[in-house]
Formats: structure tokens, sequence, C-alpha cells
């Protein structure tokens, strides 16, 4: 196990009655509505995935993010990144975000694993100095040691997803967002993946995790929010939300 950090996570994740919606497509479209929604973007129909949503995470604290596809989760995730702004509402973000959401993504095809890891630690903030401090643990956390120095074009799927996530977790961030990307590899992998998380919990780092998988919900979270269609339908302790979202799931 990696040792604590000398600057212990210090993040907050505030949302204070956010709504966001897109807008929505209507199929095939003549030139002269392409140029009328361009000169009036207002006049199109939208729909809304996220409507009027607050919570308030201290340093340390851990929110689950419970729901169906399509209830909103993943546009709250997107939200909290920056990469997504709100029509209405605030979001105050104070600390150093890492999130573990569309993993891989970043990395180069024809770079090797060790040219793709500095260039991933660089983008989450990680410092040359504390790259080598940590390199020997993100290289034998990802367990792709031997094909480090292979163009990553020639990885499988799960070993790209295995090194993206040695490195993400490696940030030591203080606010860590993630979906179900936690279940990538082998059990083993797993394992180690569910350890690396809870020692980060351990340190104060903040979470934001949104999953289908109560049981890791009851796990990693503190506490929880039931979405549908971009509503709160419940918050408040992770084990009282998984009831009442099962209850309803159950007997609907």
């Amino acid at each position: 196990m990696a040792a604590a950090s000398s600057n212990p996570p210090n993040g907050t994740l505030r949302f204070d009655a956010v709504t966001k919606s897109f807008p929505h497509r209507r199929g095939q479209m003549l030139l002269r509505d392409h140029l009328l929604d361009f000169v009036n973007p207002s006049r199109r129909p939208r729909f809304t995935v996220i409507q009027d949503v607050s919570f308030h995470l201290q340093p340390g604290e851990s929110l689950g993010l419970l729901g169906p596809n399509g209830a909103g989760k993943s546009t709250l995730l997107n939200l909290a990144t920056g990469l997504l702004e709100p029509e209405a509402g605030r979001i105050e973000v104070q600390g150093r975000v890492t999130p573990l959401l569309d993993l891989g993504s970043g990395f180069h095809g024809e770079l090797t694993g060790h040219e793709n890891v500095r260039l991933n630690a660089a983008m989450l903030g990680i410092t040359r100095r504390q790259l080598e401090e940590r390199r020997e643990a993100i290289v034998e956390f990802s367990g792709v040691r031997e094909f480090l120095n292979q163009p990553v074009r020639t990885y499988s799927q799960g070993m790209q997803l295995r090194l993206a996530f040695s490195v993400a977790v490696h940030a030591e961030p203080d606010i860590l967002l993630m979906d179900e990307v936690i279940g990538v590899g082998d059990r083993a992998f797993y394992e180690r993946a569910l350890e690396r998380i809870r020692h980060l919990r351990a340190l104060g780092t903040t979470i934001l995790f949104a999953s289908h998988n109560t049981e890791l919900l009851s796990m990693l979270c503190d506490k929880a929010i039931w979405l549908e269609r971009g509503r709160v339908v419940q918050e408040g302790a992770v084990a009282d939300v998984i009831h009442a979202y099962q209850g309803l799931n159950t007997n609907g």
C-alpha cells in the first residue's frame, strides 16, 4: 500500500439547484431549419437531463448516485468535471479533480505504455518528480509491466483500461469522480482497484460515484442520491436510499 500523502486531500463539491438540458434532435432537417436554429437557437426544443439538483460534499465525504439508465448520473458527473456547464444553478469545486469516467480515451495508440503513462500523468497534474516517486507503484498496480515498451495499439482494451486506471488512482486527487469503471479487469485487478479506492477514501479523498451496483455503493459511499429523469427522488444515508430504490423496483 502506498504511503499517505504529505498533503492530505481537501476537496469540496457543491451543487446548488443545478439544471442542465440539451437540444432535442428532430431527425432530418431542411437547410432553412438549420439556418433558423443557428440564428435563433432558443427556438429548438430541448429536453432536461438534470433538474434542480443540490448537494454538498465536504472533504472526505462520499456520495453515491443511483438510478436507472437515463436518470442523469453521467451528466451530473460531467458537470462536476467542468466539461459541461449548467444552464441554471451553481457548481463550486475546490481541489484537484480526477475523473475515472472514460479511461483510456486520452491514450495515443502509436506511443508506448511508458510514454502514455507520462502523458496521462501530466494531464492529471502529476509532476515529473511525483511520477518518478510513483512510477513503480503505477506499473505494479496495472499488471502490464512486460508490455510497457510496446505501442498501446497492441494492447487489449482491458490492458489499456487497467493502465489508465492505475495512473488515475495514483494521482492522489482531492475529489474522485467515478462511474462503473471500477469493474475493469479480472477479479484480482478488481480487488486491487477496490483496495486502492478504499485507501484514497481513508486519506480523505472526496468521492462522487455513479453505479448500478448497490453493493459497491454501500461499500464506498456514506450517503446517496436516487435520480429519476434528472430529478432527486430521495437523498440520505446510503443504506436508506438503496432500500427505498430496491423496494420500488421490486414492487414495481
